[in-house]
């Protein structure tokens, strides 16, 4: 799969990693410090699903070119979920592929099926 990363913090790392040990391919690095002039609908194309680790307030905004771009989100950026019912209406209307989780942490994962059961 070719593979787009908007963040290159530590996660950003990490997924690079996996992703290339597991045969597939990363097409494009998005770093805002490093290449924001890369962070075209273009460039994104190049990709077949992108993997968003950024900062709340980019987010947003990270998601709407993806989905300009016509390319699914895998998106692992908390605190900007006040804008979900924005980015669930873009997907139903224009159909776009958006897929969210509010942490991939197995401990805090673990946690939550814990007090769901305890509950």
């Amino acid at each position: 799969m070719k593979i787009a990363l908007i963040g290159y913090g530590k996660m950003g790392h990490e997924i690079e990693k996996i992703a290339k040990e597991r045969g597939h391919e990363i097409v494009l690095i998005l770093d805002a410090l490093i290449n924001p002039q890369d962070f075209t609908v273009e460039n994104l194309k190049k990709a077949e699903v992108v993997i968003e680790f950024t900062r709340p307030d980019a987010a947003f905004e990270n998601y709407k070119k993806c989905f300009e771009a016509g390319v699914p989100v895998v998106s692992g950026t908390t605190g900007w979920i006040d804008k979900m019912p924005e980015v669930q209406k873009m997907c139903k209307e224009n159909g776009k592929t958006f897929f969210y989780s509010s942490n991939y942490s197995i401990g805090v994962n673990i946690f939550f099926r814990l007090n769901k059961f305890l509950a």
